[in-house]
């Protein structure tokens, strides 16, 4: 969840070390610091709160350093104070770190060091490693075998829990040490420079090629190039690979907010997706599938059931998941909360498909929970052997280093911490994966998986339209709930988790509480919290309970409620029931999710930038969730 950056060049250190972290500032922060080396001396600054305060420090700070490393905290131990912001140092001042993950045996590690006369400056995980690597260093050093990559070795042999970390040393000025163990770090090549960091949009203004770190590995950054090793001390040689992203990318283009930009985004990630997985000339009563996957065979054949481990935003792209592939596809589906699952997994069952699904490809708890399913299923006979398939906007991520198989969902890079076009994206996954199996399996008429394409191919257009006609007036809508402390969203059927996902929304960047509940449930208890001071938005779509959830809404609007409706504008009795309506296109009920989520969205927006909110980095959330 923290961001990592270095450098090792010929260029001033300080500079591109402040400007990573800039394009870092999405994946959530409370505390920044730098630490550079020149002329044998390593010198740190650090600042609490937004990097704004730290490059107010830097203002007045001479330094002329081509070495350095760089770090956003998200607090996990230690509040979010100065004393504990990184780099930390070891006792001497010689060596600092910057770590990214947790340290599940700092506390041993402490306790032993303290033993030994260290003493500590902090509450973190993280300054148990440098002062491990400085006691690694002295005893290479009485050998007469001073190394920092063999101290940092040795060091991180010691550590457990998922990690990566970034080491510069002022008695070594001449390299950078990383390594990485269940966290991302990648490698950047310049041309005579380097770089390091926790994810690439920190590189990409400087270089698009790179090399990921798998796990147990580390690596020496020289201007003279890098140097790959295994944590046993074996080099590795792997070539690097060329990211197939524009540094426009992670720019506003005008826009206020990225979130916003990202909003817009999704009718080109939708027609993405089209093109990426969609057989345009595909007719009904071909003998091809109309979609394009590309999975093997045997991943999907004879299915008996389908798990899928998601958590947040992909949970509830997840929930649509299941849905579609109970209705097209006809295989019971289970939604796990990765977080929950790893330590209670469900029973095994025969010819099971496993999705794990995950914007980041990182997400701690999700890549624990395919593991565990991995290793309990490895030694099992042939029908409960484990079948592992990710949803991932990431290919490059742990993720799809984990599993076999991967959907890359092609969003681009989301900076904006609360999903949106990835939400979208994941969605176009679901809607692939359930009629390519639903084709397979024959469980319906190909002229019905026919007609659900054609209203896919609309989407780009009709998003496109929502967007223009809804967004000045979404904004104006948001002027009436600036002071609203509660919302209630209420959905039935394919739509319910449309509800979740605009509550979370709302909750994520403007900090109003709000709650999704499947329509029909609101009578057993949640109506008790209804009165004119809680507004309810019901997303109401004419299909199988289109009738059912405008009663829903009466029974809301009899308690003083003010509703909302995201509907279709043509729908009279729709008029008549809801006090405002956010119309959106009549398209088929079983695509309809991937329309009523934009209001909801746009809602979510003005709603919290009306506030004055950060809305692209609220508070207490980071993009990539990598610790558990």
């Amino acid at each position: 969840m923290c961001g990592i950056v270095g450098y090792i060049g010929p260029q001033t250190a300080s500079g591109i070390l402040l400007s990573g972290l800039q394009k870092l500032e999405y994946r959530g922060y409370d505390s920044a610091g730098i630490a550079t080396v020149s002329e044998a001396q390593l010198q740190c600054i650090r600042a609490k709160g937004k990097l704004h305060h730290l490059q107010e420090k830097l203002a007045s700070w001479e330094n002329s350093a081509v070495l350095g490393i760089g770090h956003t905290r998200w607090a996990t131990h230690g509040k979010p104070e100065e004393h504990n912001a990184h780099p930390h140092r070891d006792a001497r001042d010689r060596l600092a770190v910057v770590q990214n993950g947790i340290i599940e045996n700092y506390r041993e590690l402490r306790e032993e060091l303290k033993e030994r006369g260290c003493t500590f400056r902090s509450e973190t995980d993280t300054e148990v490693i440098p002062h491990l690597i400085s006691e690694k260093l002295d005893g290479l050093k009485a050998k007469g075998e001073p190394s920092l990559l063999e101290a940092v070795r040795q060091a991180v042999n010691h550590l457990e829990g998922a990690f990566a970390i970034a080491v510069v040393s002022a008695d070594f000025p001449d390299e950078l040490i990383v390594a990485r163990q269940q966290a991302p770090l990648v490698v950047g090549f310049g041309d005579g420079e380097y770089f390091c960091a926790s994810d690439p949009p920190a590189l990409i203004h400087h270089t698009r090629t790179v090399l990921t770190l798998e796990n147990q590995e580390l690596a020496r950054l020289t201007t003279q190039g890098v140097e790959l090793y295994h944590f046993e001390g074996n080099r590795v040689r792997r070539p690097p690979r060329t990211l197939n992203w524009n540094p426009v990318m992670v720019e506003k283009q005008g826009f206020k907010h990225f979130m916003l930009k990202e909003i817009y985004e999704q009718p080109g990630v939708v027609r993405t997706c089209l093109e990426k997985y969609v057989d345009s000339t595909w007719q009904p009563g071909q003998a091809t599938s109309p979609i394009r996957l590309n999975l093997a065979p045997e991943l999907t054949a004879n299915l008996e059931n389908i798990q899928i481990m998601a958590c947040g935003t992909s949970w509830h792209a997840s929930l649509v998941g299941k849905h579609l592939l109970e209705q097209l596809a006809g295989i019971p589906t289970v939604v796990q909360y990765a977080s929950e699952f790893r330590y209670a997994p469900s029973p095994m069952t025969a010819n099971t498909l496993t999705i794990g699904v995950t914007q980041s490809g990182e997400t701690a708890d999700t890549l624990a929970a395919l593991e565990t399913e991995q290793q309990r299923r490895s030694q099992q006979p042939a029908h409960l052997q484990a079948r592992l398939l990710g949803i991932t906007n990431r290919p490059e991520s742990s993720l799809a280093r984990l599993v076999p198989a991967i959907i890359d969902t092609h969003a681009g890079i989301e900076i904006g911490v609360a999903a949106t076009k990835t939400f979208m994206a994941q969605l176009m996954a679901f809607y692939f994966l359930a009629i390519e199996v639903a084709y397979q399996r024959k469980t319906v008429a190909p002229q019905r998986l026919g007609e659900i394409i054609d209203g896919l191919q609309q989407l780009p257009a009709q998003l496109e339209q929502v967007l223009e006609s809804q967004e000045r007036y979404v904004e104006t809508l948001a002027h009436d709930f600036v002071e609203t402390q509660d919302f209630i969203y209420i959905g039935r059927g394919i739509n319910f988790p449309i509800a979740l996902e605009g509550a979370l929304k709302l909750k994520e960047i403007s900090y109003i509480h709000a709650e999704g509940y499947p329509a029909g449930e609101m009578k057993h208890g949640p109506i008790a919290l209804l009165d004119a001071k809680v507004p309810v938005v019901a997303i109401a779509m004419p299909g199988t309970v289109f009738e059912k959830v405008l009663s829903n809404a009466q029974e809301a609007r009899a308690r003083d409620a003010r509703l909302i409706g995201v509907t279709p504008m043509n729908e009279q009795e729709a008029k008549e029931t809801f006090d405002t309506l956010l119309p959106v296109p009549a398209v088929d009920e079983i695509i309809s999710p991937l329309l009523t989520v934009v209001p909801l969205q746009l809602l979510s927006y003005h709603i919290a930038a009306l506030r004055g909110l950060d809305v692209d980095q609220p508070r207490n959330l980071a993009k990539s969730v990598t610790v558990e």
